[in-house]
């Protein structure tokens, strides 16, 4: 997939972040019984957070010229990162960009990585837990945690695992 692209999303890249981010929290109103504002909009601290708050990232996922997905980093000055947030849009789904481009955003920020999904949702269960099998090996876990303020809803699950930091002037070839 050489028209593919996973880079740090600038400013003038947030418009499409907005719209990616309605699509990806539509996905999620599956898991989660949510539905949107009066005005059609979801919640957006996170899309927010990821271009304001240090130790965040948000990332933009192209096929050509066109949006593809969103990833959502946080921690990135803390002993643990987090994929916080990720979507890639369905016509983009099953071709490798969301591990491509899993694999260059934890590349870019070795060490510890967490990241949350729901069981109910199959193809993010057996996608994360793919993603940490060849990043990590065998080396990983999943724990499940109550949701923050919505006792209603079943635990999330959160994967954990490591990649480890290059030594200086090495190269780690990601698998």
């Amino acid at each position: 997939m050489t028209d593919a692209s996973v880079r740090l999303a600038r400013e003038a890249d947030r418009p499409v972040l907005e719209r990616l981010w309605l699509m990806f929290r539509h996905d999620m109103s599956e898991f989660g019984g949510t539905l949107p504002r009066p005005d059609g909009t979801f919640r957006s601290e996170r899309l927010d957070s990821a271009f304001t708050e240090p130790g965040w990232a948000p990332y933009l996922l192209t096929r050509g010229e066109h949006p593809a997905g969103l990833a959502f980093v946080r921690g990135l000055t803390g002993p643990t990162r987090v994929l916080n947030s990720f979507f890639v849009v369905r016509g983009a789904r099953r071709t490798g960009l969301g591990l491509r481009a899993v694999r260059e955003i934890v590349a870019r920020h070795p060490g510890a990585w967490e990241v949350a999904f729901q069981e109910r949702n199959a193809a993010a269960a057996g996608f994360w837990r793919r993603v940490a099998t060849e990043l990590a090996g065998e080396t990983w876990a999943v724990e499940r945690r109550p949701v923050p303020g919505r006792p209603d809803l079943p635990p999330d699950a959160w994967i954990s695992f490591a990649v480890p930091r290059t030594p200086a002037g090495g190269r780690r070839d990601m698998p």
